[in-house]
C-alpha cells in the first residue's frame, strides 16, 4: 500500500510502499476512503509533542470501509463504512478509566501517533474505537466530524450552559462548533487573526454575531472562551473577555506558553481549562447530533501525495474549513 510516512521529526513525510496490515484480536482492517488533516499532525510532525511511534504513518480523521476482520471482531460487517478517531484504545481499568475519564487514560494509545493512522490507503483499528458515520455526508465532508468536530464538541460541554460563547482560532473545529453553538440558542463572537477578515466573514456566514481581532474586546463581556489556535497569548485575552464565572476552555492538545498575567484577570471566580483528547460517549453524542443541525464541513481536498502541502497551507492558514486527503474510493 501507498503511504506518507513520518521518518524524523521536522523532516516531510515521505511517500513510501508499505505491506498491508493484518488485523488482529478484535481489531478491523480498514480501505481507507479519505483522511482529514488536523494540527495535532502538525504538532507531531514539528516535534512538539513527545515520544511518537517512528516511523509513523500520522492522521486520525479516518473515513473507509472494513476489508478485514481479526479473532474476535464482530462489531462492524465487511464493507461497512466506519469513522476512526484519535482514541485508539484505553486500559478500561485504570483509575480514571473506572471514573468514566477514559480520555485520560494511564495506558491510552492514539490513532496516528502511537498507531499508524489514516495518511495510507489501509490501517488497522481496535473495533471498539471505530464509529459508525452517519449517512447524511459524504466521506469528504464526514472525516473533520472525527476531531475538529468531536475536539470541538468536548470543548463546547465543558463550557456548560454558557450563552455568550467567545471561538478564537476560527479553523477547522471552530466553524463546525460555531454551528452547533447557534443550534443550541448560543451566541457566538468569533475571533480571527488580526485584519482575516475573510475568515471574519465566513463566521459571520456560520451564524456568529460579532468578528473580530483575536486581540481586541468583544462588544460584551462572555460567559466562555474556547482557544483553538495553539497561541499562549490569547489565554489572558480571553480571560480579560470574560464575566465573572466564565471559563475559558483551551481545546489543543499543544499551546506555545502562556505569559504572565495579573491576578486579576482570574479573580471573580473565572476558571482556565484544558481539553485531553476524547471519550467514546463524546463521539456517540456528537455523530448523532451533527445531522440534527444539521453541520456542514467546509472541506479542501488533496491528494495522498501532497500531504506536505495540506500540512502547511494548514500551518500558514491558507484555507478555510478543513484540508482532507483523498486516498481511495
Amino acid at each position: 500500500m501507498k503511504a506518507m510516512q513520518l521518518r524524523a521529526a521536522n523532516a516531510p513525510l515521505q511517500l513510501v510502499d508499505l505491506p498491508v496490515p493484518s488485523p488482529g484480536d478484535r481489531q478491523i482492517l480498514i480501505r481507507i476512503s479519505v483522511c482529514a488533516v488536523c494540527r495535532t499532525d502538525l504538532h507531531i510532525v514539528n516535534g512538539e509533542l513527545a515520544d511518537p511511534k517512528l516511523p509513523l504513518v500520522i492522521g486520525h480523521m479516518v473515513v473507509g470501509h472494513v476489508a478485514g476482520r481479526g479473532n474476535g471482531a464482530h462489531r462492524f460487517a465487511p464493507e461497512v463504512r466506519v469513522g476512526v478517531p484519535w482514541l485508539g484504545f484505553v486500559d478500561e481499568t485504570c483509575r480514571f478509566c473506572r471514573r468514566g475519564l477514559e480520555n485520560l487514560c494511564l495506558q491510552a494509545k492514539f490513532t496516528g501517533y502511537h498507531i499508524d493512522g489514516g495518511y495510507a490507503e489501509y490501517l488497522v483499528a481496535d473495533e471498539r474505537f471505530c464509529f459508525p458515520l452517519p449517512e447524511d455526508y459524504p466521506d469528504l465532508q464526514a472525516a473533520p466530524l472525527l476531531c475538529a468536530g468531536l475536539i470541538g464538541y468536548r470543548a463546547l460541554r465543558l463550557a456548560g450552559d454558557a450563552q455568550r460563547l467567545g471561538l478564537y482560532g476560527f479553523g477547522d473545529s471552530a466553524h463546525i462548533i460555531a454551528q452547533v453553538a447557534r443550534y443550541q440558542g448560543r451566541r457566538v463572537f468569533a475571533f480571527t487573526s488580526p485584519g482575516d477578515v475573510q475568515k471574519q466573514d465566513f463566521a459571520r456566514s456560520l451564524g456568529a454575531e460579532w468578528a473580530g481581532d483575536s486581540l481586541s474586546p468583544p462588544p460584551e463581556p462572555l460567559d466562555a472562551a474556547l482557544i483553538f489556535a495553539p497561541v499562549g497569548s490569547l489565554v489572558p485575552a480571553a480571560l480579560k473577555a470574560l464575566d465573572r464565572g466564565g471559563v475559558v476552555v483551551c481545546a489543543g492538545i499543544h499551546m506555545s506558553d502562556i505569559p504572565s498575567f495579573p491576578y486579576e484577570l482570574l479573580w471573580e471566580e473565572r476558571q482556565i481549562r484544558s481539553v485531553a483528547n476524547l471519550t467514546r460517549r463524546d463521539g456517540e453524542e456528537f455523530l448523532e447530533l451533527a445531522p440534527r443541525v444539521p453541520v456542514k464541513t467546509e472541506v479542501h481536498a488533496y491528494p495522498l501525495g501532497e500531504a506536505n502541502a495540506a500540512l502547511d497551507d494548514l500551518a500558514h492558514g491558507r484555507f478555510q474549513g478543513a484540508a482532507v486527503l483523498t486516498i481511495g474510493s
